[in-house]
């Protein structure tokens, strides 16, 4: 069975469409979702949503993409991430692909809004949900200075680099993949995919967007996971069993609020141990 990491199952091109989505879904042994959050007022619809279903879990954040909308204190996540069903903080990071004129320096609200999500995220134990495009040195620098290896998390829809990938996994993070691991071009992320060791990996759509080959340019859906996962595992040489079954127990290890409350236990155990 597989698991999708990070979708978006509240925006307006999915909204409305749950049952069928859901039953696409099972159909494609797709058993677990993550939905994700990207601003506070979206929170009460993604929360919902989580709370209705059993084999659904959410998010808590704002994304760093997002302007005009109620920016985030520490607060605000954290009584937020108390919730039942909430199992991370964000999506956060930065985003400098769309500057609109401005300089990297006049992104300095984005890196205040980010350094807000990493003391959420220490705060409550929860990790954070990584979102960086044309910002990774940024990214892992906030984290380093921050204190973000204490969260840990995902970088998640990874299309940095191979140097990008190995300092999240310096820090102590997963690296999860979408469609575009299935696209024809994607050759250097590809090769970043061979490089991440299989117990650090996940994989997500991202829904509603990147839809894997052959659904490429066509709105995405958690059902499509399975195409990343059969990527995975041709680029690593495995049975694609063998890809689901590590990433549906990444995914457990990483947000350990999905698993009931006794596998928790031990888990904490465990990890307290090593």
């Amino acid at each position: 069975m597989y698991v999708d990491s990070h979708c978006h199952l509240s925006f307006p091109e999915l909204a409305g469409q749950l049952a069928d989505i859901r039953a696409e879904m099972a159909a494609a042994g797709v058993d677990r979702a993550l939905c994700i959050c990207t601003t506070l007022e979206e929170f009460d619809t993604v929360h919902a949503m989580a709370v209705a279903h059993d084999n659904f879990w959410c998010t808590v954040g704002v994304h760093p993409d997002n302007e005009g909308i109620a920016e985030p204190t520490p607060g605000d996540l954290c009584e937020r991430a108390a919730r039942d069903k909430v199992v991370a903080i964000g999506e956060t990071g930065l985003d400098y692909y769309r500057l609109n004129g401005r300089s990297v320096a006049d992104m300095a609200w984005q890196r205040e809004r980010f350094r807000v999500h990493i003391d959420a995220a220490r705060a409550t134990g929860l990790p954070l949900v990584i979102h960086t495009r044309s910002a990774s040195d940024d990214t892992l620098a906030i984290l380093r200075e921050q204190g973000g290896a204490q969260a840990g998390g995902v970088f998640h829809c990874f299309t940095e680099t191979l140097a990008v990938a190995r300092a999240a996994l310096d820090l102590g993070f997963y690296v999860s993949f979408s469609g575009i691991l299935t696209f024809r071009n994607a050759v250097e992320l590809q090769e970043v995919a061979r490089f991440v060791p299989l117990e650090r990996c996940l994989i997500e759509t991202d829904s509603p967007y990147l839809a894997p080959v052959p659904f490429r340019g066509k709105i995405n859906t958690p059902a499509r996971v399975p195409f990343v996962a059969k990527q995975l595992a041709a680029l690593k040489g495995l049975e694609v069993a063998e890809v689901a079954e590590a990433t549906s127990r990444n995914f457990e290890r990483l947000f350990a609020r999905t698993q009931p409350v006794a596998t928790q236990s031990i888990d904490r155990d465990k990890q307290s141990i090593t």
